[in-house]
């Protein structure tokens, strides 16, 4: 009797908690997972979007992140100093203006840095267009142009069934191979096809949701946000080997995937704990029942999230949250912590120094100009950019393919992802993020100089 209610009560569901599934997955899947071709680029339609808005509004959008960063600076200030009513009462705007010294340190740095940044004035270390111009003009307006989109469009890719729908499917396949959840895999293709700060997004708030656990989410944040096929070819130009673009990125991926079955099986990822995030506890529940198919499973978890998603006024709320949250929060820690990055690459002999070690290992693989080289690997540790900056300078095509390969595949940019992800709830520390970046250079390197070898002449 009990089995037979279930039972009714699905078929009454089932025709509009289908559609509530097919409709807005189908959207999401469209915007975040389908490569178009764009302006000569491969992106998404979320890409697209944020690319329309930077070519429309390019000239102005610096002067609204001065102004962004400079309405958080002063919001957390005023609120860190008269706690006004309104703020302590909403969850929300407590947890974005309320914060320790050191987030108010940040955000007074951050307005700092973008004013000088932005008016050329103060130190040149910092106001640099190499620096904090790179910050302010670069990589700002592309976070808070693509979290615009993703932040509020994000609910199509995740509330209404389709990470269920994916999981199911396969799960036997991620389980072993990466040793996570069938649902990861739509975090690494929305980086791949768009951009690897989409994906940690994904990840971020499916752990929050308590849908990932703290080892699954920690792995699948630094290990499966690959840089996307645009961005890869930007590099591959950058650096003069674009004529190698497809031998490249074959390297690149076949590179990445070693280091994904890697990883999670080594410290420290393999010692993180498999519990989930503990305000939420766990909501999910991956096994499969003996007998169903795999598709009959995911199509029956697809339409229970779908039933269960919220109003359509709940959700763009919960996305426009999202928005802000990146917007106040997280630009002020991008341009403080990613211009003293830069800093320290381009005006302090530090990884020139700590990257005498690798000089050896460089010649020992036979790569030319390995002393130059050697630097130009470690500094990918601030930036995402800076080793195809640095490295095309370099003339050997082989050294080339090798520093800009090995740059992508280190994924740790402190200027970007590693910033995301030490402000989000995920336990990943700093000197957890340094050993990652070295561990998966050992691991992407030796990959990348086999391709290299075999394609460059």
């Amino acid at each position: 009797m009990h089995v037979t209610t279930i039972y009714k009560n699905e078929v009454a569901v089932s025709s509009s908690a289908t559609w509530k599934f097919i409709i807005p997955s189908l959207i999401g899947a469209l915007l975040f997972l389908v490569p178009v071709k764009y302006d000569g680029q491969v992106t998404i339609g979320v890409g697209i979007l944020a690319s329309y808005l930077q070519s429309t509004f390019g000239e102005w959008i610096p002067a609204f992140i001065l102004l962004l960063l400079g309405f958080s600076a002063v919001a957390t200030i005023t609120a860190t100093a008269l706690k006004p009513t309104f703020i302590q009462n909403s969850p929300f705007l407590r947890s974005i203006f309320i914060t320790g010294p050191f987030g108010l340190i940040v955000r007074i740095v951050g307005f700092t840095v973008g004013i000088m940044a932005y008016y050329e004035i103060g130190p040149e270390a910092i106001s640099s267009r190499n620096t904090g111009g790179v910050v302010l003009y670069d990589l700002a307006p592309v976070l808070l142009t693509w979290f615009l989109f993703a932040g509020i469009l994000l609910p199509l890719l995740v509330e209404f069934g389709l990470m269920e729908f994916v999981g199911a499917l396969v799960n036997k396949v991620m389980r072993p191979l990466f040793t996570l959840p069938g649902r990861s895999s739509i975090d690494a293709m929305a980086s791949w096809m768009g951009a690897a700060p989409v994906g940690v997004l994904v990840t971020m708030k499916q752990y929050d949701e308590g849908y990932y656990t703290k080892r699954e989410a920690s792995v699948i944040a630094t290990t499966f946000s690959i840089a996307s096929v645009a961005f890869s070819l930007v590099v591959a130009n950058v650096v003069g080997i674009g004529h190698l673009f497809l031998p490249f990125y074959i390297a690149v991926s076949v590179a990445c995937l070693v280091a994904a079955i890697i990883m999670p099986r080594i410290p420290p990822l393999s010692r993180k704990p498999d519990t989930y995030y503990e305000p939420v506890g766990k909501q999910i529940d991956d096994t499969i029942p003996e007998g169903v198919s795999l598709v009959k499973w995911g199509f029956q978890e697809a339409r229970r999230k779908a039933s269960n998603s919220g109003s359509a006024k709940q959700l763009a709320k919960t996305g426009a949250e999202t928005v802000l949250d990146i917007w106040l929060g997280l630009i002020p820690l991008v341009m403080a912590l990613g211009t003293i990055s830069l800093i320290v690459a381009e005006y302090t002999p530090i990884f020139k120094i700590i990257s005498y070690p690798l000089i050896p290992v460089l010649t020992l693989l036979g790569l030319p100009e390995a002393a130059e080289a050697a630097p130009t690997i470690l500094v990918g540790f601030a930036d995402m950019f800076l080793p195809a900056v640095l490295g095309s300078g370099i003339e050997s095509e082989l050294t080339k393919f090798v520093l800009a390969g090995v740059s992508l595949t280190q994924l740790i940019y402190m200027s970007e992802i590693g910033i995301l992800i030490l402000r989000s709830n995920i336990p990943v520390n700093f000197l957890e993020l340094v050993l990652i970046f070295i561990l998966r250079t050992i691991i992407t390197l030796p990959v990348i100089v086999i391709f290299a070898h075999i394609f460059v002449s």
